[in-house]
């Protein structure tokens, strides 16, 4: 089944990821590799804390937070590649 929603490579930095995001109105995107083979997602969610940290530069790229990622095994396993939705179906408490 082929994944519906914006493919990027992991190359991109987390400030154009999170231009797309906002373009697209999702809070997820799918991560490719240079076949075109989905690798991967990350969540809007996953960038804003990148974004907040002391070490984060505007150079940092996709990549970097998939590394982190797997340097972090404590929290919670992050989305599959396909589970993203409009950000306009969010409900707020």
């Amino acid at each position: 089944m082929e994944a519906a929603g914006p493919r990027v490579s992991d190359d991109m930095t987390v400030e154009v990821a999170l231009s797309v995001m906002a373009g697209a109105r999702v809070d997820c995107l799918l991560l490719c590799d240079g076949d075109d083979q989905c690798t991967g997602s990350v969540t809007l969610a996953e960038l804003a804390v990148h974004q907040g940290r002391s070490t984060y530069t505007d150079q940092m790229r996709l990549r970097d937070v998939l590394a982190d990622r797997l340097t972090r095994s404590a929290g919670p396993p992050s989305p599959g590649p396909f589970s993203f939705r409009p950000i306009s179906s969010r409900v707020s408490p």
